[in-house]
């Protein structure tokens, strides 16, 4: 009987990455060791047009935030079939005030949180007739009674620790806000922490809680910073927020007050995967997991143009 000739399907994975050197060299050599039948290479894209088909049975994005033009090519990835880590129609759509009600909406503690109104505006808004719908003045001494002092102002759509400001008087609410320029920007309550946790979360499953110190920006390798019960509860919590998200590639920060962990940052969709960052032993966790969601995704992809729901507006359904 004459052997089958019938050559067994490659999948493929496309890596976005801007400046990290050491986390995409890990993972690609990872992938292939696997003999998955799953290869990776970075993606290439010029002008594209769009119809073009999408070579990619999955795109791991860990830049789009910073090259707009990504974003919506890989919005056409999407419609054209391919699985993006992170859904950037999601990644579009989501700010810290927005996150700050959901995770309210999910049960998950978290810090009191108030959006403000834009310090400045592009040129043609006419404060008089642009903003007709807005209240002037800010109420400061009403919005500092119910946050609190000391306070955290920080850009609802920013990361790495950029334009993020301790405010322990409302002068220095003020003076921080009257610097924002275009930023919008939100007013946290401070969570004066006892113990500071920064998780990992990857594929929607794989949580993993690190001990982190952010006045110094260091991970310490410690397994046992948690008691069971509390550690649960963090995983269980990050588990929740990941999954209303749709990110399949995320880090969520926990400041522990009590027994209470408080979500206070958790939309991260290029979590610092540097080696030099999470130290040797969670980057090999990282890229570990990272093989293993990738080559899941790509043998068995998620549909995510229907998941969340973008499906009936794409074909004018209304299902």
């Amino acid at each position: 009987m004459a052997k089958s000739t019938k050559a067994t399907r490659t999948y493929r994975v496309g890596l976005m990455v801007g400046r990290e050197w050491s986390f995409p060299p890990a993972f690609i050599e990872e992938v292939h060791k696997r003999d998955a039948g799953v290869t990776v290479d970075f993606v290439k894209i010029g002008a594209p047009h769009h119809d073009d088909p999408v070579p990619y049975d999955v795109i791991i994005d860990r830049i789009s935030h910073e090259v707009p033009m990504y974003r919506s090519f890989l919005k056409h990835a999407v419609l054209a079939g391919t699985t993006v880590v992170n859904n950037p129609f999601m990644w579009t759509a989501d700010d810290k005030f927005f996150g700050a009600s959901l995770i309210s909406k999910l049960g998950v503690a978290s810090p009191k949180t108030i959006v403000l109104p834009n310090k400045q505006y592009v040129p043609g808004i006419k404060h008089d007739e642009s903003l007709r719908n807005l209240e002037f003045p800010l109420d400061w001494q009403g919005i500092v009674e119910y946050i609190g002092l000391p306070c955290i102002l920080k850009d609802a759509h920013g990361g790495g620790w950029r334009d993020v400001y301790v405010c322990r008087s409302l002068d220095e609410l003020i003076h921080h806000y009257d610097t924002s320029g275009l930023l919008t920007m939100i007013v946290q309550e401070f969570i004066e922490w006892e113990h500071f946790v920064r998780c990992m979360c990857l594929g929607q499953e794989e949580i993993l809680p690190m001990k982190y110190d952010p006045r110094v920006r260091k991970y310490i390798v410690e397994h046992e910073h948690l008691s069971p019960a509390l550690g649960a509860r963090i995983v269980k919590d990050a588990t929740t927020i990941v999954k209303a998200l749709g990110y399949d590639m995320n880090s969520i920060e926990f400041a522990v007050r009590g027994d209470v962990p408080y979500a206070i940052d958790f939309m991260n969709p290029a979590p610092d995967m540097d080696v030099n960052s999470l130290t040797p032993e969670y980057f090999q966790w990282v890229v570990t997991h990272m093989a293993d969601m990738a080559i899941a995704l790509a043998r068995k992809p998620r549909k995510q143009a229907k998941e969340l729901k973008w499906s009936t507006a794409f074909t004018a359904g209304r299902a």
